[in-house]
């Protein structure tokens, strides 16, 4: 039985990989409220970050529903809602 084929993460540098970590301690250091494009799901994470986990590698984003643990490499894009 062959198993079914799942799309692998797009890889990218090190210079953008230091650049979302950048953005993401200037959001969490300003308390701004953010927007996350995650790879693997359709809807963005929205909320304010609470805590960069630099030992799991996971970014806790505080939102009205609750607590959502994003992992750091999931993350594609950081944006800040317009509203």
């Amino acid at each position: 039985m062959a198993k079914a084929k799942v799309k692998k993460r797009p890889t990218r540098d090190e210079f953008e990989l230091e650049e979302l970590g950048n953005q993401l301690v200037e959001a969490k250091n300003e308390d701004s409220e953010i927007l996350l494009t995650v790879w693997g799901r359709e809807e963005q994470v929205r909320g304010v970050i609470v805590n960069l986990d630099s030992r799991t590698r996971l970014v806790h984003v505080q939102h009205v529903e609750g607590l959502n643990k994003v992992p750091f490499l999931d993350i594609m894009r950081v944006d800040y809602p317009r509203d």
